[in-house]
């Protein structure tokens, strides 16, 4: 019998759905009763929620650490590493520069704080984040095994890629050894796809926990502060980033796009970059035919350092909180705040509301009082699923054109209207048996 099965990309909107339906009506019945706080919010959801976060995070550092030895030991030319590292830094710090850009425009054409007048009586304690120099000395581990244990995403990439380095130029145990990693990595991917099998369940239950705690008072009071920041994103992640692929690589953006579906429902019901790292190296390889040696790179870099919707949060919160304050920045203070969020975004960790933290730095660069970030607090938890939905589009668009650059891209796969679909299929129905066998260019 030939029954239709829904897709995976389906299961998980009807799920996200489903959550944000069923937060919207205890919110406005029974949010209030004891029992239903006890035994639902922070019972039910709350635990199935949790479970799934931590099965994504824990396949991240194994995930990275295999992918990265692979990716690296398969680049036996020194100067191609070498070449992959500066087109993708160059890109990732070129797009959060432009997004910031745009962020801090739009505030200033829209002026979203005029008119507020707050009292500064709020506060936030702000914790100091560390400097430039700081993070890059940061960069080597001291110890690998505790960066892993750490999660520690920055040292971890520099082990790691050292790593395979190595495993290239030690010979024949480094080719014995590269089996191992083959074999493993294999493993890890067979994870991932029972993961994505039982998402739509994890997805429902963060959805309605989320919505049953929010407070629709607080996002009345700052609606165009949250719609300004909303619609920053959607161009940024709809039109910045597919003309760059179309004026970098000639692909169809379009394609792109509905190809990144899956991996964005991701980013948004986690809101962590790191957690979705998984599923983007998946929609990279699987579905955008991006060579292993590449995506193995510049996926896990780009969780780390690609911040572009944190970045655009910020451009449009200093404008925001200056204009609520009354404080009248120059244009070396925009400049300033442009170049200090975008090398903080190297330091920025892939993880839930850490942004805030981030932009404390940068409310300090141009004088504005941190304790304005607390306005913005009670809407930020939108905010931040949208943004990192935003991130992970960025990554794979920076990784799509390095693939093109490096001819590590297989057309037919990113062309192929079918090549998500069958991995959605195998992800979804097909858990018994073997992972198809990713591409290793």
């Amino acid at each position: 019998m030939a029954s239709k099965k829904l897709s995976l990309t389906s299961k998980i909107v009807i799920g996200m759905v489903s959550g944000i339906i069923l937060g919207i009506l205890l919110q406005l019945t029974v949010a209030d009763h004891p029992w239903v706080q006890a035994l639902l919010i922070n019972g039910l959801f709350t635990v199935v929620g949790e479970i799934f976060i931590s099965s994504l995070m824990m396949l991240v550092v194994p995930l990275v650490f295999v992918s990265l030895v692979l990716g690296t030991s398969a680049l036996s030319d020194p100067a191609k590493l070498g070449r992959l590292g500066g087109k993708a830094i160059g890109l990732y710090l070129f797009t959060t520069a432009v997004a910031i850009t745009l962020a801090i425009t739009a505030a200033l054409l829209i002026r979203p704080g005029d008119g507020m007048n707050l009292s500064s009586d709020a506060s936030f304690d702000a914790t100091e984040a560390p400097s430039f120099g700081q993070v890059l000395i940061d960069m080597v581990p001291r110890n690998p095994i505790n960066a892993m244990a750490e999660g520690n995403m920055l040292q971890i990439i520099v082990f790691a890629v050292l790593f395979g380095i190595a495993l290239t130029l030690i010979g024949k145990p480094g080719e014995r050894l590269k089996g191992f990693f083959e074999d493993f990595n294999s493993v890890i991917m067979k994870l991932v796809l029972l993961l994505m099998a039982v998402a739509p369940y994890g997805v429902f239950a963060l959805m309605t926990r989320l919505f049953a705690d929010l407070g629709f008072a607080t996002i009345g009071n700052l609606l165009k502060y949250f719609l300004l920041v909303l619609g920053v994103l959607i161009i940024h992640g709809l039109v910045t980033y597919p003309v760059l692929l179309k004026a970098f690589t000639g692909l169809n953006p379009l394609i792109f796009l509905r190809k990144m579906r899956n991996a964005q429902l991701f980013g948004f019901s986690t809101a962590s970059s790191n957690a979705t790292i998984p599923v983007t190296m998946e929609t990279a390889r699987r579905k955008l035919g991006v060579g292993n040696s590449v995506s193995s790179f510049t996926v896990p870099l780009g969780a780390t350092i690609n911040m572009d919707g944190t970045a655009i949060m910020q451009g449009v919160a200093t404008v925001f909180i200056a204009q609520v304050y009354g404080v009248d920045l120059t244009m070396v203070d925009y400049l300033m705040v442009i170049a200090t969020a975008t090398l903080a975004s190297v330091g920025t960790a892939g993880v839930p509301g850490v942004g805030l933290i981030m932009l404390a730095m940068v409310l300090q660069q141009v004088g504005l009082p941190v304790e304005g970030i607390a306005l913005i607090i009670g809407v930020d938890r939108l905010l931040d699923m949208t943004r990192t939905a935003v991130n992970i589009t960025g990554d794979c668009m920076v990784t799509t054109i390095i693939g093109k650059s490096e001819g590590e891209l297989d057309e037919r796969v990113y062309n192929d209207p079918n090549a998500d679909q069958a991995n959605e299929s195998s992800a979804s129905s097909n858990i018994e048996g073997e992972p198809d066998q990713l591409k290793d260019s």
